[in-house]
C-alpha cells in the first residue's frame, strides 16, 4: 500500500485516495464539461496525474483515453510526474528576463539541486519557467505557490525558498516577507 499525502499534509493511503476519486466521478458523470474539473481535482488529491488515474477518469466518464490523456499533455497546469509540496515559477517574460531572472532561475537551480521541470528528490519543490506575472515594474520576479516575490536577487534565492521548508502557512493566509523579498 503506496502512503501519500494529501494538501493537507496528513497521510493518506492510495485505497481512500481512490474512493474519494470515485466519488468525485460519481457526481461528474453524465455532467457536460466535467472532464477538466475532475482532472484539476483530482490531481488536488493525488499530487498529480498518475496513469492509473487517467485510465479510471476515461472509463468512468465515458471518454477516450486520448482525449483525457491530450486534455492533460495540453494544459501545463496538470502534471503526469509528482510535484513537489511547493511550486517555484520563474518569470522569464522580457522585463524580468532583461533585469536579471536567468541568474536568479540559475541560482534557483543550483540551490535546489534540479533543472526546470523536475521535483527534489524530498519533493519540496518543483521548478517550471513562467512568461509573465504582470509584475513587470517589479521584475526580475519569481512565484513560490501563489506568493509573487519581486525584485528578486541571486544571493537571495536560498532565503525565499527557505521560508518554505521552515514556516508553515495556512491556506489564505501570506507568510511574511512577500513584499519586496530579495530587495
Amino acid at each position: 500500500m503506496i502512503e501519500m499525502k494529501c494538501d493537507c499534509g496528513s497521510e493518506i493511503n492510495e485505497r481512500d485516495l481512490v474512493k474519494q476519486l470515485d466519488a468525485i466521478l460519481d457526481e461528474y458523470r453524465g455532467k457536460p464539461g466535467a472532464l477538466i474539473p475532475v482532472l484539476q481535482m483530482s490531481q488536488k488529491m493525488f499530487g498529480y496525474l498518475p496513469e492509473s488515474v487517467l485510465k479510471r477518469i476515461s472509463l468512468e466518464l465515458g471518454k477516450p483515453y486520448s482525449e483525457v490523456a491530450g486534455v492533460v499533455g495540453f494544459y501545463s497546469f496538470f502534471s503526469t510526474v509528482p510535484r513537489g509540496r511547493h511550486l517555484v515559477r520563474v518569470c522569464l517574460g522580457t522585463a524580468c528576463y532583461v533585469r536579471g531572472g536567468k541568474q536568479v532561475l540559475e541560482a534557483i537551480k543550483k540551490n535546489l539541486g534540479i533543472d526546470v521541470g523536475e521535483t527534489t528528490p524530498d519533493r519540496n519543490f518543483s521548478l517550471e519557467v513562467a512568461r509573465c506575472f504582470g509584475a513587470c515594474g517589479l521584475a526580475p520576479a519569481i512565484m513560490v505557490d501563489d506568493d509573487v516575490h519581486q525584485r528578486v536577487k541571486p544571493v537571495k534565492v536560498g532565503e525565499i525558498l527557505n521560508q518554505y521548508l521552515t514556516k508553515k502557512t495556512k491556506k489564505g493566509k501570506k507568510s511574511a516577507g512577500k513584499k519586496g523579498a530579495g530587495k
